[in-house]
């Protein structure tokens, strides 16, 4: 029987499952059955009971069934699989997904959890939970599914979770995810490339710690750039400027030179602004003093990153005449880089929907070193600020903040005292 034939015996049996309130004790996954009984269902040669019992996992989300749900990510039924994929995910998630109830993470009438919108979402959308190396192995392996589905399922749900480890098991995750990655770029299906190219960037995006990019990945994302269509080209920027990857700078050059305007220009521009070599700081002085709004902000993003404080009057001068709320946030940026200054105004923007993304970025990359200046924020009477500042602290990985997000974890805001813990779990984990 083919993959696809199980279809409708799956889709039965989905509708047939009983449904689960969320995590609970190891012994019992539903009121009939323990844990014990629906993980030893996973190796069942009924694909029925199998269906049955991945989704009772995936309901309940508990830790120790991570591992065991590995068994199926390759599984014979497309439909098993997904169901596994989004188990995987909701085990990791910060707050588990209730899957008979809408969300922004969950898609269809039967509301399964999306690997693309998890991805999406970002790393302040995972907890802290360790992910083993099984998972992302056997996600591994389910990337390159027949099914079109499945591979970019588990492609999106790799990128969510391989994003999350550090230290040594980062190290581990880079060595394994590299290869795989690079040859996805020559995958003959376009979205496949597509993903292979978000997924990169997220997983490989710099930290302080990581070693020196690897050559084929970084030269397969450079191959890349010649792709025909324009979003995977943006896509490649993107990937490159996240990996910081020097060996890029030609290519994004003559690309930026190429375009001159629009999203790909501004693309190629941003991904030289992260990569901030020496070699590119003439490109930056003159959209400096240009009039595109776009490229100003980035060109302010990239002088900050210099590190050049020399340019800090230059940057002053150049915005002040700019009637764009961006430039004014890169400003602002530029200025706590260059001249310590407050990062109060960008905390702000947390709480406003236009700029709430670009300030968060902002924070993360500022965050290591300056944590004493978070202190009002974690204060702000708005619990959205608190939460927020509970999340950047734990996603700029500096172990120094722990001072700040550890008493945050007995707000009296729920979703900030869950912000805080999952802030401390990735601190004490980057020690």
């Amino acid at each position: 029987m083919t993959k696809n034939s199980l279809l409708g015996i799956a889709l039965f049996c989905a509708t047939a499952a009983p449904a689960l309130a969320g995590p609970v004790p190891r012994d019992s996954v539903s009121s009939s059955v323990s844990f014990e009984e629906a993980a030893a269902d996973l190796t069942s040669t009924d694909v029925n009971v199998r269906y049955r019992a991945v989704q009772l996992l995936e309901e309940a989300a508990y830790p120790e069934a991570a591992v065991p749900l590995v068994a199926t990510l390759t599984d014979p039924s497309n439909e098993v699989q997904l169901e596994s994929i989004a188990a995987e995910l909701n085990i990791f998630l910060a707050e588990k997904v209730d899957t008979r109830k809408h969300s922004g993470l969950v898609v269809g009438a039967r509301n399964k959890i999306d690997a693309e919108a998890v991805f999406t979402a970002g790393r302040a959308a995972l907890g802290a939970r360790p992910v083993p190396m099984d998972v992302l192995t056997g996600l591994c392996r389910a990337m390159h599914d027949e099914s079109p589905r499945v591979a970019l399922s588990a492609l999106y749900a790799f990128g969510a979770l391989a994003a999350e480890p550090a230290g040594d098991d980062r190290r581990e995750v880079l060595r394994l995810a590299a290869p795989e990655l690079a040859g996805l770029m020559g995958a003959s299906d376009q979205n496949q490339r597509l993903v292979a190219l978000r997924v990169a960037g997220r997983v490989f995006e710099r930290r302080a710690g990581d070693d020196v990019p690897d050559e084929a990945l970084g030269d397969a994302l450079i191959m890349a750039l010649n792709e025909k269509n324009v979003t995977l080209r943006i896509a490649a920027m993107q990937a490159l400027g996240a990996m910081r990857y020097e060996r890029a700078v030609q290519g994004l050059t003559q690309l930026y030179q190429y375009y001159g305007r629009g999203p790909a220009a501004a693309a190629a521009l941003d991904a030289l602004a992260h990569i901030s070599s020496p070699s590119s700081a003439s490109l930056f002085v003159t959209q400096l003093n240009g009039k595109d709004p776009a490229l100003k902000v980035i060109a302010v993003e990239a002088l900050a990153r210099s590190g050049d404080r020399d340019r800090a009057a230059d940057i002053k001068t150049a915005v002040s005449w700019q009637d764009s709320d961006a430039v004014d946030l890169a400003s602002r940026f530029a200025d706590a880089f260059l001249a310590n200054g407050s990062l109060d105004v960008i905390i702000d923007q947390l709480a406003t929907p236009k700029l709430h993304d670009r300030a968060f970025g902002y924070l993360v990359e500022l965050a290591p070193g300056r944590a004493p200046l978070f202190i009002k924020g974690a204060k702000d009477p708005d619990p959205r600020l608190r939460s927020g500042v509970a999340d950047i602290l734990g996603l700029a990985g500096d172990p120094a903040a722990l001072a700040l997000v550890d008493p945050m974890k007995r707000d009296s805001d729920p979703q900030v005292a869950r912000a805080a813990e999952t802030a401390s779990a990735r601190l004490h984990a980057a020690r």
